[in-house]
């Protein structure tokens, strides 16, 4: 799989396919690339910024469906926010076909390691940030989180 079926899955094009291609982009490949001469940016600062973005939206999402408490949102949201959780949305997306992977890591399944998934669903969100504003990526990882966030938000969850 490749960086379009992710789009088809995120239901959004990147006017600047570059930004999905380097959240994409393991640190791994993007040392490998540089060894042989090839510039190449890997996803840890789209990683960093994604995870804010996620978790603003998640506190959003939180409180217009009911948390209003701070340790309704945070026990909520702590939740929703768990690797395994960004990482099934992550397959979902078809996130783990499409990653550039180093040579160690391929080796060793990083393509199914919920931590390589949770952390490239956050590289994704931050590159959909850059690409095309905050509420353009609210309204997108709003449908990642639609569902369980209803859940999350019934007596006796969270």
């Amino acid at each position: 799989m490749n960086s379009a079926a992710v789009e088809e899955h995120l239901g959004y094009r990147f006017r600047e396919p570059g930004l999905l291609r380097r959240a994409l982009t393991r640190k791994a490949f993007a040392i490998e690339s540089r060894q042989r001469g090839t510039a190449c940016e890997d996803q840890d600062a789209y990683a960093t910024l994604g995870d804010s973005v996620i978790r603003l939206s998640l506190v959003d999402l939180l409180m217009k469906a009911g948390a209003l408490t701070p340790d309704e949102i945070t026990r909520s949201k702590r939740e929703l926010e768990r690797e395994e959780v960004l990482a099934e949305i992550a397959r979902e997306l078809g996130i783990g076909p499409a990653l550039r992977l180093g040579a160690g890591e391929e080796k060793q399944g990083a393509r199914q390691q919920p931590y390589v998934l949770a952390e490239s669903l956050e590289a994704v969100a931050g590159a959909l940030y850059l690409d095309a504003g905050f509420m353009s990526a609210f309204l997108i990882i709003s449908r990642w989180f639609e569902k369980r966030v209803a859940k999350a938000s019934e007596p006796g969850q969270g």
